[in-house]
């Protein structure tokens, strides 16, 4: 296991300060305020604390209120709003200095067999034939070398492979609003199924925009041709999976209006199965 997926999971192993309250830190991201994944997988975290060990999470939706502040401690306080025969359902607030900065609902269920059918896997090249994320980066002469130095400590934790350019790779050009990567965490994993969702949470807020990002020919954040944030997310999780081994994470982008972009997709495992549908809204504006 690498020291950055040593750290990461210390973050997600909140300190509990009262019954149903919980308390996290961040760690650095590449713009200066808490980065939204490490909010959303704590919250679930901090849910999941609260619930029997059969039930595992299979949705979860959250807004993003306010900008985490990376130098404070984040408290979560847990509402169990039910407790039911199959489902129990939790709602959780992440406070600092005060005021709430993201609230999250999610539903668990205990394992029960039904219908079963899905969205077949689209085409992806083996994510072994891909250059790694930092090999990436590292190739663009473009980019300040600060900023990249800063998405590769960002994302230290994941083995995140961009099956195309990135959108800040090569820009100015609009393209097709499609982006497919394939991630896994740099390291094995305990057999802890709330684990490798909120460490799946934790991803999916990393490139889920980058599709809009392409309809526009936009380079995105690393160059600063947009600003925006996460605004809402929603993921529903299907099947079981494991976050330390290869998942493709398949994003496209139906619309963007209003200084909003939307981004929805879905998350495969290697072998071909859904384990993961996700959706968020962002703002994505245009500097003047």
């Amino acid at each position: 296991m690498s020291q950055a997926l040593d750290d990461l999971l210390g973050l997600l192993d909140l300190e509990q300060i009262e019954e149903n309250i919980y308390r996290g830190r961040s760690r650095s991201a590449v713009v200066p305020r808490v980065f939204g994944g490490q909010v959303a997988a704590q919250a679930l975290v901090a849910a999941g604390r609260t619930v029997p060990a059969d039930r595992t999470p299979h949705s979860l939706h959250a807004y993003f209120l306010r900008t985490g502040d990376p130098g404070a401690p984040i408290v979560y306080t847990v509402d169990r709003l039910r407790d039911g025969r199959s489902f129990t359902t939790r709602r959780v607030v992440a406070v600092q200095h005060g005021k709430p900065i993201f609230g999250l609902s999610a539903s668990f269920q205990t394992y029960e067999e039904g219908l079963d059918h899905q969205a077949p896997m689209p085409p992806a090249p083996d994510p072994a034939t891909l250059p790694t994320g930092e090999d990436r980066l590292r190739g663009y002469p473009h980019l300040d070398p600060e900023v990249v130095e800063r998405f590769i400590e960002a994302r230290a934790a994941v083995d995140l492979r961009y099956v195309d350019d990135p959108p800040f790779g090569s820009y100015g050009t609009p393209r097709e609003p499609r982006s497919q990567v394939w991630f896994r965490t740099d390291g094995k994993l305990a057999d802890d199924p709330l684990l490798h969702i909120a460490l799946a949470t934790y991803v999916s807020d990393m490139t889920l925009l980058d599709s809009v990002l392409l309809a526009h020919g936009r380079g995105g954040w690393a160059v600063g041709d947009v600003v925006g944030a996460s605004l809402d997310h929603a993921m529903w999780f299907h099947r079981p999976f494991r976050a330390d081994e290869w998942l493709l994470y398949d994003q496209e982008s139906p619309s963007a209006y209003g200084g909003r972009g939307l981004g929805q997709a879905r998350i495969y495992t290697r072998d071909g199965r859904l384990a993961i549908s996700v959706i968020q809204e962002g703002v994505v504006r245009v500097p003047r």
